[in-house]
């Protein structure tokens, strides 16, 4: 990596986040260390996230699961933790081995303060001073992500967290540049094992990739992208099995709108289950009710649709995780006596097909287009949602990849040059 100003050399910060699978062996450390070296070599600064190698994560719950139906949670995040904490003492020996000073970091160590939230905490602060006075020794900061601190409690930031921590530290830290490393080598038009003609993108917007990501894409977890885009902090999705450039993500003015095609991603979500509450009186203000009540029960609900029966109920349809549909079920019946609704409906084995684009501000028609070439598959829609930039519908299951590959050739194939995309 080298930068240039005016013909000139100069420092640039780099932060690196490598994913489970990047760290998962040895071997797969070796190779990180030596990427990192070779940034340093050049002269450059660089701070570096891990995540805990492989599923070493999953296996530290499986032990948990074993022992207490449900554990305590400021135990789980301390268990948790020590995940990130293996990958980044290895790491840390390496570089040191290879004659690059480095120094392994814990949340708490690099000031990375959050809520007082077991779990799924979010950031509040970052210290940085610990930081900038390793980067200006010449020392390698290899900090741990997914976690921080609060009121001397270790906590962690929940699914995604590293991306989260890294994207946080390249903004405090004024980083010239996040690289999230993981097992792709960038952001594609759409999952490459559902339809073989999907293609990596040169870059993406941050609204772009906020929609792709909240719409079932696994490249880069929502949280990650919104504070990238809140604190302008250039992203690139890279893989570390590869020196393939990757996919930036960036600014919607540096995305050259006028050149975009209207669709530039494919996203999908499996296990996808459908809830309708018959006959919600007008006067009880139901709805309000049922979904502050899912709320704080920490229930997610996507897709609501509702239809006004007549001059004295309404029926509402929504969408949650297919996981979540029982427990959402009960949470509902509960509210039968207080609001005095007909019935409870459910449906599962159902899914959700999205496509996203920025240029769709613009051009009207694309979610007819959409409908059109659902129906032409006989895919039948359920439920639909938009925004400015996506149209989701809900689908059955079994139909997921047929819509995908139908959407994709609609909006994709037929456009040599699209600009976007979703893994």
């Amino acid at each position: 990596m080298s930068a240039k100003r005016r013909g000139v050399e100069f420092s640039v910060l780099v932060v690196q986040k490598y994913g489970g699978t990047s760290v998962g062996s040895t071997e797969r450390i070796r190779v990180v260390a030596n990427r990192v070296q070779r940034v340093v070599s050049e002269g450059h600064h660089c701070v570096v996230v891990v995540s805990a190698m492989g599923h070493s994560t999953d296996a530290l719950v499986d032990l948990a699961n074993e022992l207490v139906p449900r554990a305590d949670l400021r135990e789980m995040d301390s268990l948790l933790s020590t995940g990130e904490q293996v990958s980044a003492s290895l790491l840390a020996m390496r570089l040191i081995h290879l004659g690059c000073p480095a120094k392994s970091l814990t949340g708490w160590q690099a000031g990375i303060e959050t809520e007082a939230v077991h779990g799924n905490a979010r950031i509040a602060a970052i210290e940085t001073a610990t930081l900038r006075s390793l980067i200006d020794k010449g020392i390698v900061p290899i900090v741990t992500g997914f976690q921080g601190i609060a009121d001397g409690e270790i906590t962690t930031l929940g699914r995604g967290g590293s991306d989260t921590s890294a994207v946080a530290l390249a903004a405090a830290l004024s980083a010239d540049v996040c690289e999230i490393y993981t097992d792709v080598d960038g952001v594609y038009t759409t999952d490459p094992r559902v339809v073989k003609t999907a293609r990596k993108l040169d870059r993406v917007s941050y609204d772009e990739m906020l929609e792709l990501a909240n719409l079932g894409a696994q490249v880069l977890h929502p949280r990650a992208v919104e504070n990238a885009k809140h604190f302008a902090v250039p992203l690139v999705v890279r893989s570390s099995f590869t020196e393939e450039e990757g996919t930036k993500v960036v600014a919607m003015t540096e995305n050259r709108m006028e050149e975009r095609h209207v669709v530039t991603g494919i996203a999908f979500e499996r296990q996808v289950a459908r809830i309708a509450v018959i006959g919600v009186p007008l006067e009880q203000h139901g709805l309000a009710s049922v979904f502050s009540e899912l709320a704080e029960h920490g229930v997610n609900v996507d897709v609501i649709v509702q239809s006004v029966v007549g001059e004295a109920t309404v029926d509402v349809s929504f969408t949650v995780n297919e996981p979540d549909v029982e427990r959402a079920v009960d949470i509902v019946q509960g509210l039968k006596s207080k609001l005095g609704f007909a019935r409870v409906e459910s449906e599962s084995n159902l899914a959700k097909v999205s496509i996203v684009g920025a240029g769709m501000i613009s051009n009207p028609g694309v979610a007819a287009q959409m409908f059109v070439t659902l129906r032409d598959a006989n895919i039948f829609v359920q439920m639909v949602s938009t925004s400015e930039i996506k149209v989701s519908c809900v689908i059955p299951a079994g139909a997921v990849e047929a819509a995908v590959q139908a959407l994709h050739h609609t909006f994709v194939d037929a456009n040599s040059e699209v600009a976007v995309s979703a893994n």
